[in-house]
C-alpha cells in the first residue's frame, strides 16, 4: 500500500512539475488572459464590420454594380429609368433600390482603405527613420 502511495505522490509530483514552473525566466514572454480575451474581441469585431462591409458594397439590393450597370446603360443609351423599374417613388426604385446602403458601404471602404494606406506608409517612413538613427 506505501509503494502505491509512494507511486501515486511521484507520478503527482511529476505532472504538477510539467505544468508549472518554479523559477520565472524574464526572457519569457508574459500573457494576460485579460489581452488575448481582448485581442480575440476585437478580432471578431473587425471581421465582423469587415463582413458587413462587403456584403453592403457587393450584394445588398442587388449590389453597387448592378446599379453601375443600370445607371452607366441609362446615361450611355437611349434606355430610361422605367427600364429598370424606376417609378419615381420611394418605394419603387426598381434596380436602384438600395443605392444609399451601396453608397454608404463604398465611402466607408474607401476611408478604411485610405486609413490602412496612410497607416501602411506613416509605418514605412517611421522604420526608414529609425534604420537611419541606428546606422548613425
Amino acid at each position: 500500500m506505501r509503494k502505491l502511495r509512494r507511486l501515486g505522490t511521484l507520478l503527482r509530483e511529476g505532472l504538477l512539475d510539467l505544468f508549472t514552473d518554479d523559477e520565472e525566466d524574464d526572457r519569457e514572454p508574459f500573457f494576460d488572459p485579460v489581452h488575448l480575451g481582448a485581442v480575440c474581441i476585437v478580432c471578431l469585431t473587425v471581421v465582423g464590420a469587415l463582413y458587413w462591409l462587403l456584403w453592403t458594397l457587393l450584394v445588398y439590393e442587388g449590389g453597387l454594380f448592378i446599379k453601375l450597370r443600370a445607371a452607366l446603360a441609362v446615361l450611355l443609351t437611349e434606355r430610361s429609368l422605367r427600364d429598370f423599374g424606376y417609378e419615381g417613388t420611394p418605394y419603387a426604385q426598381g434596380a436602384f433600390e438600395g443605392w444609399l446602403g451601396n453608397l454608404t458601404a463604398l465611402a466607408l471602404s474607401v476611408l478604411v482603405l485610405w486609413a490602412l494606406l496612410h497607416l501602411y506608409r506613416t509605418a514605412a517612413r517611421g522604420g526608414a527613420r529609425a534604420s537611419r538613427k541606428a546606422d548613425a
